[in-house]
């Protein structure tokens, strides 16, 4: 028979897998009379466990969510992996101290090992250079729209669409919250507009109280995250796809291209030659991203592409007549 507080971690254990376990299979799993079990059971209880009895025939517990937080047990795997979400999120700005607490203290009480796993591995996520007057989401602004989502209640808050901009109060019935390229944005049914938006996060200041509750609407497509890389993409929420698309012969090798492709498609042609496919929000958008690879380039189609390229040619050549030292002025 296994010493109680090994029984009791091992006990612990399947109960944190989030179902209901009877009397008899905790039993026979841990090799111990029922009696055992209950006695244990009530020895979790006095740690702060809530463990609720589960009537029936067979009769059993369920480890339910208590008021406070009571000892918490994970494998070797879990540890290793929230040790690592942690350095993450210790490198941000919203949560970054209390993550960054948090390491600290699950660091201090693992195992040499596992300590010794996360030295080996540990990372730092680099986040974009932030530009004068960027703004990070307030933490309590996200927890009180989280919370109007999870109650489906409407929400008015003062709203900034940009820098300089005065600010207007929106009315929406909150949907979800994402992250997109280190940013947090809430998903939103705009009663005023009659239609979904997407609002940063940290341009949002909340008004209280919130509103009354509503009945969410199906989000467009069905999937968050296939709406949001729609909409981010320039299109209605239903498709992921970019709504402008073309097909080019750059004058350089595959293999110096796919690196900056992002989602684009590269097949190579030969030792000087390849195939780019790409997406963008616009033609002009598109030729614009086509001309950065600095090589000479062939259209393949469609011909939106052909002539986004010509308007640019013609813009570019205008601004070139006009730059310094051509005795030109606009």
């Amino acid at each position: 028979m296994q010493k109680t507080s090994s029984r009791l971690l091992s006990l612990l254990s399947l109960l944190q897998t989030h179902r209901d376990w009877s009397g008899e299979d905790l039993a026979e799993r841990l090799v111990v009379t029922a009696r055992t079990v209950r006695r244990d059971i009530d020895r979790l209880r006095e740690l702060g466990y809530l463990i609720s009895t589960v009537k029936g025939p067979g009769g059993g517990y369920r480890l339910e969510a208590g008021a406070q937080m009571p000892p918490m047990l994970f494998d070797d795997g879990q540890a290793v992996a929230l040790a690592l979400a942690l350095q993450s999120a210790a490198t941000g700005i919203t949560v970054a101290e209390d993550a960054a607490r948090a390491l600290a203290t699950l660091r201090q009480v693992m195992p040499p090992r596992l300590r010794h796993r996360i030295d080996l591995l540990r990372i730092t996520a680099v986040q974009p250079p932030a530009t004068d007057g960027t703004l990070q989401a307030d933490a309590q602004v996200l927890v009180d729209l989280s919370r109007a989502i999870h109650a489906r209640e409407e929400v008015r808050f003062d709203y900034v669409s940009g820098p300089g901009a005065s600010g207007d109060v929106r009315r929406v019935q909150p949907h979800h919250l994402v992250t997109w390229r280190h940013r947090w944005y809430l998903v939103a049914w705009d009663l005023d507009r009659e239609d979904w938006r997407t609002f940063r996060a940290d341009r949002i200041r909340p008004r209280t109280p919130t509103g009354p509750r509503f009945t969410p609407r199906e989000l467009p497509g069905g999937n968050v995250s296939a709406f949001v890389t729609s909409r981010f993409r320039g299109n209605d929420g239903t498709t992921t796809d970019w709504p402008c698309r073309g097909e080019v012969v750059l004058h350089l090798p595959a293999a110096e291209v796919a690196p900056f492709a992002e989602d684009g498609i590269v097949e190579e042609l030969g030792p000087h030659h390849c195939r780019l496919t790409l997406g963008s929000w616009s033609w002009t958008g598109l030729a614009a991203a086509l001309g950065r690879f600095d090589t000479d380039i062939d259209v393949i189609g469609p011909p939106q592409l052909a002539t986004a390229f010509a308007n640019l040619a013609t813009r570019y050549a205008r601004a070139a007549a006009t730059g310094p030292g051509t005795g030109s002025t606009p």
